[in-house]
C-alpha cells in the first residue's frame, strides 16, 4: 500500500517525458520507499532541536561521538551506527552542525530506516560525519535537471552575493518535501521563495543580486542501496 507521497511521486514519473526504468517492481517500490524516508528524516530533524553551527562550534553526543579537532564527528569504538544516528533524532539539543552535514545525516536516517539496524550496521560502520564526507554504500548520483526532481531529492539554493564575513550563508543545501516545499537545517521549513528571501537578508549591503536555485540535484543511487539488503539475503543463508 503506498503513502499519498508515495502515490504523488509515482504519478509525476509516470507523467514525466523521461523514461524511468526499473528491474523489478521491488526497486521502483524501494526507491518510493526510500524518497518517503528522507522527507520522513528531514521533518524529524526540524522537530529534533538541533542547532545549526560552523564546524568550530559544531557539538554532538560524547556518550556516542567524538568531536574531532576539524569540527567532524567520529562514531565511538563500539557503538552501533543506528544507536549514533538514531540518538542525533532523539537527543537532537546535544548537537550542532552545518548544512551539508545535516543532510548527509538526514539520508543516514532514511537508509536506516529502509534497510533496517542490522543490514545498516554491518554497512555502515566506523562512521564520520563532516560536510559532504559519507560511506562508501551510500552511493550518491548528481542530475543538473530541474525539471525533473522527486521529494526525497537534495537541492542547492546559491547566494553568490554572500556577505564574506558570513561564508555560512554562501548558500543553502535542502531536502525536497514536496512541490516547492522544502527543508535546510539552519532555516527551517519553507517554499523557495522562502529560502531565497532568508538568503538575500545576508547578501553583502546594497546587493542587488539575489540568491537562486542551482541547477543541481543530488540524490542516491537507490538500487545500490537496495542491493545492500540483497547481500544481506545472500549472507544470511551462507
Amino acid at each position: 500500500m503506498l503513502t499519498e507521497l508515495e502515490n504523488k511521486t509515482l504519478r509525476q514519473k509516470q507523467a514525466s517525458p523521461v523514461l524511468y526504468g526499473y528491474p523489478s517492481l521491488e526497486a521502483l517500490l524501494f526507491e518510493l520507499k526510500m524518497r518517503t524516508n528522507i522527507v520522513e528524516a528531514a521533518k524529524a530533524m526540524y522537530r529534533s532541536g538541533v542547532s545549526f553551527a560552523t564546524f568550530s562550534n559544531s557539538r554532538a553526543n560524547p556518550r556516542y561521538w567524538i568531536r574531532t579537532p576539524d569540527g567532524g564527528f567520529l562514531l565511538r569504538p563500539g557503538v552501533p551506527p543506528s544507536v549514533g544516528v538514531n540518538d542525533i533524532f532523539e537527543q537532537g539539543h546535544l548537537y550542532a552542525f552545518e548544512c551539508a552535514g545535516a543532510i548527509i545525516i538526514m539520508l543516514y536516517k532514511a537508509v536506516l530506516e529502509t534497510i533496517g539496524e542490522a543490514a545498516f550496521n554491518r554497512h555502515f560502520q566506523n562512521l564520520f560525519l563532516r560536510d559532504w564526507q559519507y560511506d562508501k554504500d551510500l552511493r550518491l548520483t548528481t542530475s543538473n535537471n530541474l525539471n525533473e526532481t522527486y521529494a526525497g531529492d537534495v537541492m542547492y539554493f546559491k547566494n553568490p552575493d554572500h556577505d564574506p564575513g558570513s561564508p555560512e550563508w554562501q548558500g543553502e543545501n535542502v531536502i525536497k518535501l514536496d512541490d516547492n516545499l522544502f527543508f535546510g537545517h539552519g532555516i527551517g521549513i519553507g517554499t523557495g521563495q522562502d529560502i531565497i528571501a532568508q538568503l538575500n537578508r545576508a547578501r553583502v549591503p546594497g546587493s542587488m543580486v539575489s540568491a537562486y536555485l542551482q541547477d543541481l540535484v543530488l540524490r542516491p543511487d537507490f538500487e545500490a542501496v537496495r542491493m545492500l539488503t540483497m547481500r544481506e539475503d545472500k549472507e544470511a543463508l551462507v
